[in-house]
């Protein structure tokens, strides 16, 4: 611990679970010294144990439909009250295909779920961030953190639209990133995790098959939620304060191989 947050505040989406990377980081800033709400929608707080982080951290829970303006401009202003002033972090954590859950491949979507996964996934952090810019209820040189992954920019056939999801994703984070940069000095970024043990992860196919690749294929190994919760303090901090518009590789290495001396042995 080295009090990096000390006197931050923030607001955290999508804490699920003990196992989810939005929990961890909770845990880590409270640690660091950073006060914050925890929000998720109102079905994800029953099906989780948010309560639990809430009385751990000492941090009140505002449920809130992430693709509702109506519900986020309640958050922003519940927790500015709450935290006694303007916010300097925030991550989004916030994913869902609903293609994935029923399994419909991505040649047979179903276009009305495509949207609803698409809104979820993505659409809600240009309108947390929409929401905060009009409001101006971020400190110059707070830091926003969305997390992504690298089926953004490769192909992993199994993420499904997701994968259309997070490309979208980055890319508000590059466009809305600009304008809170250059007009209110906040900065805003994206970190693409390696495939991580989460509730959303182990819903994509396969996914016990890829991970172990994955693994195998980076140097590092893979990075994990308590790793990445570690490098969102990091960008939540102001030793990073110049660092804006970027999606951040972490994942031990897995996004500059081509090959490992593990992997080929597998097939030889």
């Amino acid at each position: 611990m080295y009090n990096l947050l000390k006197g931050k505040r923030g607001i955290i989406f999508g804490a699920l679970d003990e196992n989810s990377i939005a929990w961890k980081t909770a845990e880590k800033v409270h640690e660091e010294g950073g006060i914050f709400v925890l929000s998720n929608a109102p079905a994800s707080i029953r099906m989780g144990s948010i309560v639990e982080l809430g009385q751990k951290t000492g941090s009140q829970i505002i449920p809130a439909d992430a693709t509702s303006v109506a519900d986020l401009e309640n958050l922003v202003n519940q927790a500015v009250t709450i935290l006694g002033g303007k916010i300097d972090f925030v991550l989004h954590s916030i994913g869902m295909s609903v293609n994935v859950r029923k399994g419909n491949h991505y040649t047979n979507q179903n276009y009305d779920y495509t949207e609803k996964g698409w809104n979820v996934s993505a659409v809600s952090f240009h309108k947390v961030m929409q929401v905060l810019y009009k409001k101006d209820a971020m400190n110059e040189w707070g830091s926003i953190v969305a997390l992504s992954y690298m089926a953004a920019q490769r192909v992993f056939p199994d993420y499904n639209d997701m994968a259309d999801n997070k490309a979208y994703l980055e890319s508000i984070a590059r466009s809305f990133g600009y304008f809170f940069g250059r007009d209110k000095k906040v900065r805003v970024n994206t970190i693409s995790q390696s495939p991580t043990v989460t509730k959303a992860g182990q819903a994509v196919k396969g996914f016990n098959g890829f991970i172990s690749f994955a693994d195998k294929m980076s140097p590092l190994g893979n990075a994990t939620a308590l790793d990445c919760a570690n490098y969102t303090v990091s960008m939540f901090s102001d030793l990073t304060k110049m660092v804006t518009l970027q999606n951040l590789l972490h994942d031990g290495g897995f996004s500059n191989m081509g090959v490992s001396q593990e992997v080929v042995e597998m097939f030889e």
